[in-house]
């Protein structure tokens, strides 16, 4: 079982996450259209730098790739398969006593 904190941890970055989503993505869009107007030679580098000051002014944490996938179950974050929400731990326990419809041992 993982410590509390860590869930603790994991649960306030999702909370960011989906807090600064909408904020996050429209920087990035705008971002990216004044770098291929930049291309172009629309644009200067002082408007996509601005918007980059924008962009890193947000909290590291709302940034998707700072989530650690975590069992639902047991909070561990090794051995996650992502179709279940399990580790393998948990996926072996609950597959056994059949807790999990379609998986099935194999035998051949």
């Amino acid at each position: 079982m993982a410590k509390k904190n860590m869930l603790e941890r994991e649960f306030k970055r999702k909370r960011l996450i989906l807090k600064y989503l909408e904020k996050r993505n429209k920087i990035k869009k705008e971002l990216r259209l004044l770098k291929l107007n930049h291309l172009k030679g629309n644009s200067d580098f002082l408007n996509i730098s601005n918007v980059l000051k924008k962009f890193q002014k947000l909290p590291r944490n709302s940034s998707p790739t700072r989530l650690r996938n975590r069992c639902w179950k047991t909070g561990k974050p090794h051995g996650f398969f992502r179709h279940f929400g399990l580790c393998r731990n948990a996926f072996r326990e609950l597959a056994n006593n059949g807790m999990l419809p379609g998986v099935v041992k194999s035998s051949w």
